[in-house]
């Protein structure tokens, strides 16, 4: 990215709308009633919790170090040996993350509307596209947003519509049936997928143009809001819905595309909505896989990080069609794996740096009382 690309508060906002809503809104509800039940929507409130301490940290750190991404902060605070000791995890779990939006892809396709395709022939197109849409910058990116969260949105409030003469209430009852540890572990899985991913954002939060960095925090806490309560429609229109089999049946909101049927007018509508929801896998992988160019162009101090596009989207293609080949070992790692490596990769440096600078500012604050 060029240095003078900047993009409006409300832009940033649509790109942090659409990375922690658009693979998740296809692939949280099932294993989140799977682990809680009816008290899935509790999970969810809980992790949403534990996602606005992890932004208020995100915004301290941006108002601390203005015009200054995780990596540059980073080495003003701990020093250029810390800082590339901690940041090697962070990229090598953002090269699988890249990687791993892609296989989920794959395997929704593979499991709903593109069964005899190659794994390779969709992968590889995708990463083509995804590339792409890299390479034409934050800005471009941001104005696609607004069109491609139109679209997706759109379609899964259609959804929750047209399926409305399925509902019944009574399934949402009982509320907690087997207590508070499924629960508990409900919300630790969906913590660690999407919310503790949202720490990278820290990286390209200095694009935002000047006049607007004193709006930006409200926005990405409205745009935090946003996303829950359109995971906790999804889930409970799921319930409503499948009943016990909410949590056994995987791509919820799909599910509930294929059950829509209104007089022999509108039916079998579920592949046009299931591309719908493949905009949020892609425009998530594009935005990830511009937030790892920017990482590797800090890390090796290069000018321009276009250079890197082609180079890194080959290697997480390579990524995505040799590991994590079968679903069950996938499903393994999203629900228990994941949220850890998220804690260690991107929570912890975070962490660290949001410390000793909260200690620096008492410490300097102190010092200007005594005088």
């Amino acid at each position: 990215m060029k240095k003078s690309e900047r993009i409006s508060s409300v832009q940033m906002t649509m790109l942090f709308l659409f990375f922690i809503t658009g693979s998740s809104i296809v692939i949280i509800p099932a294993p989140l009633t799977n682990a809680a039940g009816n008290g899935a929507w509790i999970s969810l409130l809980i992790a949403l919790a534990m996602g606005m301490l992890l932004l208020a940290g995100v915004l301290y750190l941006y108002r601390q170090y203005p015009n200054k991404s995780l990596i540059e902060y980073s080495r003003f605070t701990l020093g250029n040996v810390l800082t590339t000791v901690l940041l090697i995890p962070l990229t090598c779990v953002m090269f699988w993350h890249v990687a791993g939006i892609v296989i989920e892809i794959g395997t929704f396709f593979k499991s709903t509307m593109l069964k005899e395709t190659p794994t390779y022939a969709v992968n590889s197109l995708l990463f083509v596209t995804i590339a792409l849409t890299a390479l034409a910058g934050i800005e471009v990116m941001a104005r696609m947003a607004a069109v491609l969260m139109a679209l997706m949105f759109g379609f899964i409030i259609i959804i929750w519509v047209l399926v409305w003469n399925l509902y019944h209430p009574e399934y949402l009852l009982p509320v907690i049936p087997n207590g508070i540890g499924p629960i508990l572990k409900a919300a630790y899985i969906v913590y660690g997928f999407p919310y503790a991913e949202l720490v990278v954002f820290s990286i390209i939060l200095p694009y935002v143009q000047q006049e607007d960095t004193a709006k930006v925090g409200k926005h990405l806490f409205l745009a935090l809001v946003v996303n829950a309560m359109t995971l906790l429609a999804s889930i409970i229109c799921s319930i409503m819905v499948l009943g016990p089999l909410s949590g056994d049946l995987k791509y919820s909101i799909y599910q509930l595309a294929r059950l829509i049927f209104i007089q022999e007018i509108i039916e079998r509508i579920e592949s046009i909505i299931g591309f719908s929801l493949i905009i949020g896998f892609y425009f998530k992988a594009s935005i990830l896989l511009l937030i790892l160019m920017r990482v590797l162009s800090q890390l090796l101090r290069l000018k321009n990080d276009r250079l890197l596009v082609f180079p890194v989207a080959f290697i997480c293609l390579l990524l995505s069609l040799t590991t994590y080949t079968k679903e069950s070992a996938l499903e393994e790692i999203v629900n228990t794996t994941w949220p850890l490596l998220n804690n260690v990769a991107y929570i912890a440096p975070l962490l660290l740096i949001f410390i000793i600078t909260f200690i620096r500012q008492r410490i300097k604050r102190s010092k200007n009382q005594d005088v």
